[in-house]
Parts: structure tokens; C-alpha cells; sequence
């Protein structure tokens, strides 16, 4: 896939850009650019299929609350990642137009992505590629939101056929916070990892 058009829009936007044709490249990548430092990970299916944990678990301190430590609570480890000086994560969907879509339901990952991180990386595989803002924040909704559901065992209306949002008032609903980041965020440093290959959800 050519990110031209995406990685010039998002460099005029703040992000530092880096495209790679295989998850492989990436994680190799990160691997170099992150040693010897605090890491938090978001929720991410995205993140599991590259296999950068185990890499990165080699030279730095990393928290993960889909890979928590025995004796540890998932909620010990997002605390501590909250903290962590380096943050990844992955997104619901990216708009060419340079918009980034993220839904969470603990909201742990939303609000580590916005602030209080030195360096945020976003690791996006291209199926998370939306035209523009609208077709971004539609695809975070109806394709990325229900497959979560549904991975997560969700007794929602969405995770039945993981087809659609149907905007439900369930206990067990996933979606309850939308963020876009419509610019880098100030304070932090901020990369965008393209993947030239379908990676999560």
C-alpha cells in the first residue's frame, strides 16, 4: 500500500512517521528505539499479533495487562503503565486525512494515548485505514468496537454478530469513551508506525 498520502498528512499535523512493509520490520524498529525505559501497552490485538512484547520484555520494564505478571491484577498493571515513560498502543482506525479514532471501555488506553507519557508510539496496520474523519469514526464504531466485543466474551448486542454498533446501554458495553486526536498532542513526542499489512482489528 503507498502511505503518501496519510504520512504527509500526519507529519503536517506533528507525528513523526515511519512506514514498514511487514509487522516483522516494525517490531524490529521499536526494538532498537525503545531500550532500557518503563513501557505501558494498551489493549491491543494489534500489538499481540507483531509479537513486540516478548521483544521488547527482553531490555525494558514493560506493562501489559494482557500479559500480566504472576501475583499481579490487571488493574496493578494499567496503573503501572499509566505511569511508564514510554506508551503503545494501537487504533480503532486512522483517516488519511490524518484524524486519529480510538474507543475504550476502561478508558486506561484513550487517556494514556492523550497524556503522560514522554513518547507514544502508534503501531496501525493498514486495514485501519479510513478515508476520511467520518468513515474513521464509523469504522471505530461498526467494524473495530463489535470484533472486541466479541473477543472479549461480551454479552452485548454487537458481539452477537459483530456486525454493527447498536448504540446498546448494556453493563458489559465496551464503547464508553470516543477520543480523536485531531493533532499531536503538545507535550509528548508522538509516532505513527505504518504496517503494510492487516494487523488486529
Amino acid at each position: 500500500m503507498n502511505f503518501d498520502t496519510v504520512r504527509k498528512n500526519l507529519e503536517a499535523l506533528g507525528y513523526a512517521v515511519s512506514c514498514f512493509q511487514t509487522a516483522e520490520e516494525a517490531v524490529a524498529y521499536l526494538d532498537g528505539q525503545i531500550d532500557g525505559v518503563t513501557v505501558g501497552i494498551g489493549g491491543s490485538m494489534t500489538v499481540e499479533e507483531m509479537g513486540l512484547y516478548s521483544r521488547l520484555a527482553c531490555h525494558n520494564d514493560v506493562y501489559w495487562h494482557q500479559h500480566p505478571p504472576k501475583g499481579s491484577t490487571g488493574q496493578e498493571i494499567r496503573d503501572a503503565a499509566s505511569a511508564a515513560e514510554v506508551y503503545i498502543s494501537s487504533v480503532n482506525a486512522l483517516a488519511k486525512t490524518g484524524e486519529i479514532v480510538n474507543i475504550d471501555g476502561m478508558c486506561n488506553r484513550v487517556a494514556s494515548v492523550l497524556y503522560g507519557h514522554g513518547r507514544v508510539y502508534l503501531v496501525v496496520g493498514k486495514n485501519k485505514l479510513a478515508e476520511d474523519y467520518d468513515s474513521a469514526v464509523w469504522r471505530a464504531r461498526n467494524v473495530a468496537a463489535p470484533k472486541n466485543a466479541r473477543r472479549l466474551g461480551r454479552n452485548t448486542p454487537c458481539a452477537q454478530k459483530a456486525d454493527r454498533c447498536y448504540n446498546c446501554k448494556s453493563p458489559e458495553r465496551i464503547c464508553r469513551a470516543l477520543t480523536v486526536l485531531w493533532s499531536k498532542p503538545m507535550a509528548s513526542s508522538y509516532e505513527v508506525i505504518l504496517i503494510d499489512e492487516e494487523l488486529g482489528y
